[in-house]
C-alpha cells in the first residue's frame, strides 16, 4: 500500500469493518432458543459500582430480565435495585446477599459478575458448573492459573462466557482495527498503550469493626481471611495483591487487548517491567508508575505506560493506544480513531462515519452476550481469546514483582525457566474455596 491513504480508499476500507470483529466462530453453549419472545433471566453480582451499569443495561434490553441483584453489602443492593428500575424494568428483582442462591435457581440463565477481582474466576466457574452463561467483568481472573481454569471450564460446560472489555464492541474501534488489518498503515509492528489519572493516596488503614451492612466474610470469599480495615472496601482493595491486581489489570487490560488485536499477536516471547509506588507513601502495594514492554514473534512489540497519579496523557488523551507501521500511525482514543501517514499528515478519522447518535459504551456488548445465548453465536469477547489479553497483564505484574525479564512459551504464554516467577502463577485460597472444574 502507498504511504498516502487517500480519502476514497480510506472510506472504502472502513466500510469493510461493518462485519465486526465478533464473528469469530460457531456457537458456544447457547440455550437452543430463538425468537423475539425469548427472555434471558439474569443475576447481577456486585452492584456497588460497575455492576450498576450491568443492572441498568441488561434491564433495558428487550430479551433480558434481571431476576436477581446479589451483593454482600445491603447498601449496594439498594443501588442495584434502583439501577434496574432506571433501566426501565418494571418488575423488581429478588435481592440476596449470597449469589449462590441465584445459581441454585433453575430459572436463571446467566449471571453478570462485577464483584471484586478475586471473585471473578471462582464465581464464573461456580456459575458454569451450575449451567449458567457468564458475563464477567475484566479482568476475568486474579492470576494466570485462574484464567486457564476459566477457559477450560467454559469449554467443558459449553456455555457462553463474555468478558467485559466492551471496547471490542465499540463501532469505531472495530473500524479502526479493521483498517489495520486492511493495511492502512502498512505492516504494523509496534503499539503503545497508556493511562494517566490523578488518584489520591489511600492512606494507612486502621482495623475497625466491620460495618453492619457488610458481610465481610463472604466479601473475602476465595481469599484467605485478613482483618477488616477502614481503607479497604469498596475500592482500595484494587491496590493490594491479596485481592486486587493493580492498574495494569484494572485499566491496562482494555488497551493491551486492543493492541494485541491490532498487532495480530497472542503470547509474547519476553516481558519486562519498570516502575513502582512513587507518588504517595501509603498502604498501596501495586505501582502507580509503570512501563511494561512485551516482545512478540514476527518482530512486533507493545508497551503499557501508566501514571496513576499524574494526569498528563499522550496524543491529547488520558487513555489510548497508538499503532505504528511502515506507512504511518493509527490512534484509537475512546470510540474514535485517526490515521496519519509517514509525514504526520492526517489521512482519515472516525468523524467520517459519525452518525450523531448518542453513544452507549455498554449496550452493544451487553446485547451481543444476550444474542449469543439465544442464537448460539460466539461472543465478541469470547473468553478463550479475551483471556490472552488478561494473561499479558498477569505476566507484566509477575515481571514487576520479580524485577526481572520473563521469558515465555509463545504457544501458551507459560513462563520458561524461572521457578521463582512461577510462585506468582496462582495463589493460596481460603480452605474450601479452591476453584475446580
Amino acid at each position: 500500500m502507498n504511504d498516502q491513504v487517500n480519502r476514497r480508499k480510506f472510506i472504502k476500507m472502513t466500510g469493510a469493518a461493518g462485519v465486526g470483529l465478533g464473528v469469530m466462530g460457531g456457537a458456544s453453549g447457547a440455550l437452543g432458543r430463538s425468537g423475539a419472545n425469548d427472555i434471558v433471566n439474569m443475576a447481577i453480582i456486585g452492584t456497588n459500582s460497575r455492576g450498576n451499569s450491568h443492572a441498568r443495561g441488561f434491564a433495558g434490553l428487550p430479551n433480558a430480565n434481571v431476576a436477581y441483584i446479589c451483593d454482600v453489602d445491603d447498601e449496594a443492593i439498594k443501588k442495584g435495585l434502583k439501577s434496574v428500575a432506571d433501566g426501565g424494568q418494571t418488575t423488581e428483582p429478588k435481592a440476596v446477599n449470597d449469589f449462590r442462591e441465584a445459581l441454585d435457581d433453575p430459572s436463571v440463565d446467566a449471571i453478570a459478575i462485577a464483584a471484586p477481582i478475586h471473585w471473578h474466576a471462582p464465581a464464573s466457574i461456580l456459575a458454569l458448573k451450575a449451567g449458567k452463561h457468564v458475563y464477567v467483568e475484566k479482568p476475568c481472573s486474579h492470576n494466570a492459573r485462574e484464567g486457564e481454569l476459566l477457559v477450560a471450564a467454559a469449554e467443558k460446560y459449553n456455555r457462553v462466557v463474555q468478558m467485559g472489555n466492551q471496547r471490542r464492541s465499540w463501532p469505531n474501534v472495530q473500524k479502526g482495527l479493521q483498517l489495520l488489518k486492511d493495511g492502512a498503515i502498512g505492516r504494523t509492528y509496534f503499539a503503545r498503550c497508556w493511562y494517566a489519572s490523578r488518584r489520591g493516596s489511600i492512606g494507612y488503614g486502621k482495623p475497625v469493626p466491620v460495618p453492619a451492612n457488610l458481610n465481610f466474610d463472604l466479601w473475602q470469599g476465595p481469599a484467605p481471611r485478613r482483618p477488616y480495615k477502614d481503607n479497604l472496601v469498596h475500592y482500595n482493595w484494587h491496590w493490594h495483591y491479596h485481592w486486587g491486581v493493580g492498574e495494569l489489570l484494572n485499566n491496562g487490560v482494555h488497551f493491551l487487548d486492543l493492541a494485541r488485536l491490532g498487532l495480530g499477536v497472542d503470547y509474547p516471547t519476553r516481558v519486562m517491567s519498570s516502575g513502582g509506588r512513587y507518588h504517595w507513601k501509603d498502604d498501596q502495594e501495586t505501582p502507580d508508575t509503570q512501563v511494561v514492554t512485551y516482545d512478540f514473534p514476527g518482530e512486533k512489540s507493545m508497551t503499557w505506560e501508566a501514571r496513576s497519579c499524574n494526569p498528563r496523557g499522550m496524543e491529547g488523551s488520558s487513555t489510548g493506544v497508538s499503532f505504528h507501521g511502515e506507512n504511518g500511525t493509527l490512534i484509537i482514543d475512546g470510540n474514535g480513531y485517526v490515521v496519519y501517514d509517514r509525514d504526520n499528515n492526517e489521512t482519515g478519522n472516525s468523524n467520517d462515519e459519525d452518525t450523531g447518535q448518542p453513544f452507549d459504551s455498554n449496550r452493544d456488548h451487553h446485547a451481543n452476550f444476550i444474542d449469543c445465548i439465544i442464537n448460539g453465536k460466539r461472543p465478541t469477547s469470547h473468553i478463550a481469546d479475551a483471556n490472552k489479553s488478561v494473561h499479558l497483564c498477569h505476566l507484566g505484574n509477575i515481571a514487576h514483582r520479580t524485577g526481572r525479564v520473563i521469558n515465555c512459551d509463545v504457544h501458551d504464554g507459560r513462563i520458561i525457566g524461572d521457578s521463582g516467577a512461577m510462585q506468582y502463577w496462582s495463589r493460596e485460597y481460603e480452605p474450601g474455596w479452591e476453584p475446580t472444574i
